[in-house]
C-alpha cells in the first residue's frame, strides 16, 4: 500500500475538504425550497471523503473517520421511506409535504419542513452508495 506523500495536495485537501463539507450543508439545507437537497449535498460529501482518501491514503482516512459507508444506505433508505409514509397518519397521499415555522435558538424564526427528513434519508443515501462503489473500487486495485 503507497501512501501520498504530496505536500500541495495535503494542504489544499484540508482547506478544499472543508469547503465541500460546509457546501454539502449548505445544498442539503436549501434543497426543500430551493435547488439542491439530499441527492447534490450527499455528492458533494462524498467528493469532499474522495478528496481526503486520494491525499492522505485509505488507512489514515479510516483511523480519522472510522465510518462503515454501507450502514448508511439502510438507514437513509429507512429514513425516507418512514417520511413518505408518515402522512398516511394524517389521511395524506405518500410522500404528501408540510411544514411549519419554529423557534430555533442561534437562527431565529425558521420554516422546517418535512422534505428535509426525505433529504436526510436520500443525503445518507448517496453517500453510502456512492462511498461504498468507490472505495470497492479503490480496494480491487490494492
Amino acid at each position: 500500500m503507497r501512501i501520498p506523500n504530496d505536500l500541495i495536495l495535503r494542504t489544499t485537501t484540508n482547506l478544499i475538504a472543508f469547503i465541500l463539507l460546509a457546501f454539502s450543508i449548505y445544498l442539503f439545507l436549501a434543497g426543500h425550497s430551493s435547488p439542491g437537497g439530499g441527492f447534490v449535498g450527499g455528492l458533494m460529501t462524498s467528493a469532499a471523503f474522495v478528496l481526503m482518501y486520494m491525499a492522505y491514503g485509505f488507512e489514515t482516512v479510516r483511523k480519522i473517520i472510522p465510518i462503515n459507508f454501507r450502514l448508511f444506505i439502510p438507514i437513509g433508505l429507512t429514513v425516507a421511506l418512514l417520511t413518505g409514509l408518515g402522512s398516511f397518519v394524517f389521511n395524506q397521499p405518500f410522500l404528501s409535504h408540510t411544514f411549519a415555522y419554529f423557534h430555533l435558538p442561534i437562527f431565529g424564526e425558521k420554516e422546517l419542513a418535512t422534505a428535509l427528513l426525505f433529504d436526510l434519508g436520500v443525503y445518507l443515501t448517496v453517500i453510502g452508495v456512492t462511498m461504498t462503489i468507490i472505495l470497492s473500487i479503490a480496494e480491487d486495485r490494492e
